[in-house]
């Protein structure tokens, strides 16, 4: 369960599958004592939670504050993943990553969720794209990439966690117009805050 804000809806199934399913996977490890086998935990961003205090940017000693169920649930998955390290003397470690995003991204996802509504917006849907912060900043990588560095991160003589991003970040609107503008329609803004709409060129509101 990988979505935040699904995990405010079900909070106990996020907790179970993110949380306690990399226990019983760590715990199946220790069982069969099978110590040449590497296991790598998928964290997040999502560990952080709050903007760094005094730099623009995390690094693995950053404070972790999550925010959500979601971020919550992960937290314990990190700490879980560096006690059987720590304890047992498996290789296991922690990937911290940032957005990663593909076209196997789930549709629930903002990304997804923009790219699909202006694929069918070109095929003639008349729907209306609602979305909800618009000046939400976020660093956007590519999946392929992502998984590059965990390969790598596994390949390490000895484990440890890394945090991995592309140092960029982005605002869901300025996400709109790179793909209007891949897209090639022509668009415009108007009002501001939660009252800002985008619109066509025939003067549909589109966003």
């Amino acid at each position: 369960q990988s979505h935040v804000g699904h995990s405010f809806e079900i909070p106990e199934y996020t907790s179970e599958v993110t949380g306690l399913g990399t226990l019983r996977v760590l715990e199946a490890l220790r069982f069969l004592n099978l110590k040449k086998t590497k296991f790598y935990q998928a964290s997040t961003s999502e560990l952080f939670g709050e903007k760094p205090s005094k730099s623009n940017s995390f690094n693995e000693n950053s404070p972790m504050v999550p925010r959500s169920p979601y971020g919550v649930s992960k937290l314990y998955s990190y700490w879980i993943t560096k006690i059987y390290r720590e304890a047992y003397g498996f290789y296991t470690c922690n990937g911290i990553l940032f957005n990663h995003e593909s076209p196997r991204r789930g549709e629930t996802f903002v990304t997804r969720k923009i790219t699909m509504y202006f694929a069918k917006k070109i095929l003639g849907s008349k729907e209306v794209l609602y979305l909800g912060n618009l000046n939400a900043k976020r660093d956007w990588g590519h999946a392929r990439d992502y998984v590059e560095a965990m390969w790598k991160m596994m390949q390490k003589k000895t484990p440890s966690d890394y945090v991995i991003s592309t140092g960029k970040q982005y605002t869901v609107k300025q996400f709109v117009n790179l793909v209007l503008k891949e897209l090639k329609i022509n668009f415009r803004w108007k009002g501001k805050g939660i009252n800002e709409k985008c619109f066509d060129e025939k003067g549909n509101c589109i966003v």
